[in-house]
This record gives structure tokens, sequence and C-alpha cells, in this order.
């Protein structure tokens, strides 16, 4: 089982936005995402780390762990009800298709200490 843990982090709600991912034990790395809400770039950041593991984990099984309650509650029920998310929430979907399976699980913050520190860097970087 891989482990993953995401986060993101923007600056204004919409605002310059960056995502954090920690593959634990194997890869860390971060994406400036430009200007989007903060769910947004929860979503994308679990997208980006999905497209990661296809890459360099495929066929294995992915828990994915974030502390955004929408983004691990929308992708355990495969359901989100606000529908500006619904393409976001697609596109995690279909990748799903790469893994044996693919799992979530909400962490607090204080768990997720390398995704948001990684985050929070690449938007420092792109803000300066």
């Amino acid at each position: 089982m891989i482990e993953v843990y995401t986060d993101a982090a923007t600056a204004g709600n919409p605002g310059p936005s960056a995502a954090g991912v920690y593959v634990k034990d194997f890869h860390r790395f971060s994406r400036f995402l430009g200007d989007c809400s903060n769910h947004e770039a929860e979503f994308l950041a679990v997208i980006h780390a999905l497209e990661y593991c296809k890459e360099h984990f495929r066929g294995e099984i992915i828990s994915i762990r974030s502390d955004s309650q929408l983004v691990v509650q929308s992708a355990d029920s495969q359901y989100c009800k606000n529908p500006a998310y619904s393409p976001f929430l697609d596109q995690i979907l279909s990748l799903h298709s790469h893994f044996a399976y693919v799992f979530y699980k909400w962490i607090p913050d204080k768990e997720n200490k390398h995704a948001d520190e990684l985050a929070r860097i690449e938007l420092k970087k792109n803000q300066d």
C-alpha cells in the first residue's frame, strides 16, 4: 500500500494556490496551481498525487490522506453537492482505474505537516 498525503495552500479565497504531495518513503513534490479557491486547490492536490502514482505505482493500492473533509467525503461517496467541484471529482474517479484500489482517509492538520509545508513553500515561492 502506498501512503500519499496531500494538502493545498491559498492566499485569498480565491487566490494564488499551490499543492503539496508527500508520498511516504518515496517522493515529495509541489505544484503552483494559479488562482483558485481553497476547495478547488485541495481537489487539484489529489489529482496531482494520483497522476504521479499512475506513473510510478500503477496497479497498487493507494491510500490518499487529506485534511480536507470535502475532498475525502466526496471521493468516498463519489458525489459532491456543489456542481462546481464535479469536474474535479470526475477527474479523480477516472484516475482510480489505474490502481487496484484507492481509498481516502481524513487526517487532522497536525498529521499532514509534510504536504502542508510543501504547499506553503511553493505558494511563497510563486508570490515573491
